[in-house]
């Protein structure tokens, strides 16, 4: 064979194996029998069933609000200078003191304070820290009044506040009587 009929063949068999109706291909005095190709039988595709989607069992749960660590509470046991009712001279500087007990669950920390709610200021910063105090633990609470200069009956009202601005506890005070007698 020729190298342009080798070519040739290279070039031909797959054109000539695709054609069915030339089944003997003469070349010079050779003829060129194509191969036989076997055909396997078309793939039967069956399909598969799908696996069942699982099922997921869920019950949402509801938000809750949360609950505070602890609880502010405040209990007056009792006044231990200046009882209710003292007469005093005009002008007068008090030391008033109350006998109080932190009698929730939370500590009472520098942020805790004391606020004057009614009443007479008798001078004094109607915003005064509260003592920091351990629960339920006692603590006497120390506050300087001065006394007005004109005779009368006077009070002041305090409660405790928490660092989120929120009263809580008893309320405490002090009332005096303003006179030129005392």
């Amino acid at each position: 064979m020729r190298a342009w009929e080798v070519a040739a063949l290279i070039f031909f068999i797959p054109v000539i194996s695709a054609c069915s109706s030339w089944v003997n291909f003469p070349i010079g005095n050779q003829v060129f029998r194509p191969p036989t190709i076997a055909v396997s039988p078309a793939p039967i595709l069956t399909q598969i069933p799908a696996a069942p989607s699982p099922t997921i069992d869920y019950t949402p749960t509801p938000f809750s609000t949360p609950t505070p660590s602890c609880s502010n509470n405040l209990t007056f046991l009792e006044d231990i200078t200046i009882p209710d009712g003292t007469s005093v001279s005009p002008g007068l500087e008090i030391n008033k003191r109350w006998l109080i007990r932190n009698s929730g669950s939370c500590n009472w920390s520098e942020e805790y304070r004391l606020q004057m709610i009614a009443g007479a200021d008798f001078g004094i910063t109607p915003e005064q820290s509260l003592y920091p105090a351990r629960s339920n633990t006692d603590v006497i609470i120390n506050l300087s009044f001065t006394a007005p200069e004109e005779n009368g009956t006077y009070s002041s009202a305090w409660q405790a506040f928490s660092p989120q601005d929120e009263p809580f506890g008893d309320t405490f005070f002090i009332q005096i009587i303003v006179s030129d007698t005392s």
